[in-house]
This record gives C-alpha cells, structure tokens and sequence, in this order.
C-alpha cells in the first residue's frame, strides 16, 4: 500500500509537511483506497493514488492560500487563460492540453495524469 514517506519521496513537490499536512495526506489516502478498486487498478492501484493525492493536496493547498489572504477557499477557479497587468497582456490556447471530459480533473496537471491513466485502467471489460 501507498506510503506516506513513498509518496513524498516520488513527487518532492510534496515534501513540505507544513504547506502539505499528513492529516490531509491520509483524508485523501483513506478516500483514494475506498473509490479506487484495487480488483480494476491491480498494480497500478499506488500509482493512482499517487496521482489522485497530489491532485487533491494542490487543490487543497490553494484553497488554504486563498483561504490565508482573506479569499474564498471553496470558490471554484478554472484555469487562467489571460492576464493583463498594466498595458500588458498575455492569453493562452489551453484546449489543446484539457480533456473536455475530464471535468476537475483539468484543475491541475496531476488530475489530468490521474484522468489519462484511470481511463486506460476502465477500457475493456471486467468479469464479475
């Protein structure tokens, strides 16, 4: 099973226990276990999880800094295509990397991995 220590190791981006708590790791963990068939996922199961977590904790760590400046934790954001600062102004095409069935999952890059691999774990049939 998918360790606390394993994950952090295999995504560094996640090391930061203050920024990334092991509470939260473990709510995403235990929720993980619970939606992700171990039957279906075989041994890919922690690799699922590590991308469903790393998914979830940057959703969670940007609801805590929007949270820490007085903003919204719970407004939904999608992804920025433009910003203007001044006279300057940058836009973005971003259809080319979102998956229009992907729903939150587009929210960030690991939701996106986590899609892609979740849908080659779903083709074909399962015998019951």
């Amino acid at each position: 099973m998918l360790s606390e220590s394993y994950f952090r190791e295999s995504m560094p981006m996640f090391s930061s226990e203050s920024d990334y708590p092991a509470f939260q790791f473990n709510f995403y963990l235990k929720l993980g276990l619970r939606l992700l068939n171990d039957r279906r996922w075989c041994d890919l199961r922690d690799e699922g999880l590590t991308f469903f977590i790393a998914h979830y904790l940057t959703l969670y760590r940007r609801s805590m800094l929007a949270s820490s400046i007085g903003g919204d934790a719970g407004k939904i954001t999608g992804n920025e295509t433009s910003k203007s600062v001044d006279s300057v102004s940058k836009s973005m095409d971003v259809s080319g990397i979102l998956n229009t069935d992907a729903g939150h999952w587009n929210q960030t890059t690991f939701g996106l991995q986590f899609y892609q691999l979740a849908m080659m774990i779903g083709a074909g049939g399962i015998q019951l």
